[in-house]
């Protein structure tokens, strides 16, 4: 912070809202509204996909470009964009084959991004999807797009509320009904 400029430079808190695990969304976003509330300063919630989406855009190559991250549970994560970076589909989670199938009735295979890409790149690259190395950085999510997407006159922070994107139910939920089942049976 201070090689900033200190709190004073802070305009507003950007903080990505998923897709992610259940609790990792919790304690991030609670985290920034509790930091925007006691500096007075307006909180803007991203998308996560949606920052890897730009990292994506800022590649040139593909006409669609494919944000995924590693789900767990042999799922991803994943939204589509154009090559501008505008969303064309998603948030979405599928396991590894549907997605596969799904870029292919795509005219062109995207370029792909992130954990999720890295994780099941095998599915996806033969489906023809390009897949940048392993230890390129567009893989790793940054502050700098989510700070961008936040802070975009565009509504990109503003129109998006400050909630988690939850994609499926949390573990607790499939235990409790795992549970149920067991002692019904």
């Amino acid at each position: 912070m201070a090689a900033a400029g200190g709190w004073d430079a802070v305009e507003a808190i950007a903080v990505g809202r998923g897709p992610g695990t259940f609790t990792g969304l919790r304690v991030g976003i609670a985290t920034a509204r509790a930091l925007g509330l006691s500096r007075g300063l307006p909180v803007r919630g991203v998308c996560t996909l949606d920052a890897l989406g730009l990292a994506l855009a800022e590649r040139p190559g593909r006409a669609a470009r494919l944000a995924a991250i590693d789900a767990r549970r042999g799922e991803l994560f994943w939204a589509l964009y154009s090559a501008d970076g505008g969303r064309l589909g998603g948030p979405e989670v599928s396991r590894p084959e549907a997605l596969a199938a799904r870029v292919a009735e795509l005219p062109e295979p995207p370029l792909a991004a992130g954990s999720g890409a890295v994780r099941f790149r095998q599915q996806l690259t033969d489906r023809g999807v390009e897949v940048p190395d392993d230890a390129d950085a567009v893989h790793r999510i940054a502050a700098r797009h989510v700070c961008a997407l936040a802070a975009n006159d565009s509504g990109a922070g503003d129109a998006e509320p400050v909630a988690p994107i939850y994609l499926r139910p949390p573990d607790a939920e499939r235990w409790r009904e795992r549970d149920s089942v067991q002692k019904a049976g």
